[in-house]
């Protein structure tokens, strides 16, 4: 059982494994470095003589420490990687609802909120959060789930299995080019998305920088004044920040650091204030 009640099979049985491929190569390869852990535990004697047959020069008790470290190598290799798929494997459902409520919870109030928008929606752990959470407040609201890939389908067919396909729409678009109008949104959300955009042109590039930062640009152009957006992504989130920042954006808030996919995450949530300094 998840911290948020919910009951972790369940979750992987609605929204699946998105990051499944690298899942099973790790696994694979996690079994791969225990079966050889094993066998070089179980023929180690075997192996001390083998390698002072190979390499009678070695000094007196090397072929032992170098079987035994090669072992304790492959043993930590193992766990290593069984450690890794273990986090993706969280972090793909189970984190992600987590961090889906916590960023649901950071949104003072829904029974206000008419229209809000989930910008990477991909399967629809975090818009169908959102949009239980208009349900549970007998909201009027609706929330969009905005992804570059041919998902939609599948979306709706998780909003149908948490009973919210009334308040859930999706569409096919580009973060860097929104298809709506400015101060559209009462709510803007993002869950490890962002990170994503500009990959094409090397993650650390500043081409891809440039890209991220102009998401960010849109998400703010779509946000209406006075609105809260709540983004939670990986490794660049500083980054948003201080383009926020430069945007003169209102109560930036960074939270502490959450380890997702084996990586550094935050949530960055913001305020665009009532009056857009570009209106001024």
């Amino acid at each position: 059982m998840g911290k948020t009640g919910r009951d972790w099979m369940q979750l992987y049985a609605t929204y699946g494994m998105e990051e499944w491929q690298s899942l099973v190569f790790l696994f694979l390869q996690a079994s791969f470095f225990t079966v050889l852990a094993i066998l070089l535990l179980a023929y180690f004697d075997t192996l001390c003589i083998s390698l002072h047959n190979w390499l009678p020069f070695l000094p007196a008790g090397a072929p032992r420490f170098i079987a035994g470290f090669s072992g304790c190598l492959t043993a930590l290799l193992a766990v290593c990687l069984f450690v890794a798929a273990a986090n993706i494997w969280y972090s793909g459902v189970a984190l992600h609802w987590e961090m889906a409520q916590r960023m649901v919870s950071m949104v003072p109030d829904w029974s206000v909120v008419k229209y809000a928008l989930d910008v990477g929606c991909g399967r629809g752990i975090l818009l169908n959060a959102v949009a239980l959470q208009l349900k549970k407040e007998g909201s009027s609201g609706r929330v969009v789930g905005l992804d570059r890939r041919k998902t939609v389908s599948a979306t709706l067919r998780t909003a149908a299995v948490e009973g919210v396909q009334e308040y859930v729409t999706c569409r096919r678009g580009d973060a860097r080019c929104l298809p709506f109008s400015d101060n559209y949104f009462d709510v803007v959300v993002s869950s490890v998305f962002l990170h994503t955009v500009g990959k094409e042109h090397g993650q650390k590039s500043a081409a891809a920088a440039a890209e991220r930062n102009k998401t960010i640009q849109e998400v703010v152009r779509v946000l209406k004044p006075g609105g809260r957006a709540v983004l939670w992504d990986l490794v660049y989130v500083p980054e948003y920040a201080q383009r926020l920042y430069e945007l003169r954006m209102e109560d930036i808030r960074v939270s502490e650091c959450v380890t997702a996919f084996m990586m550094n995450s935050h949530i960055v949530s913001f305020r665009k204030p009532t009056l857009h300094p570009d209106q001024a």
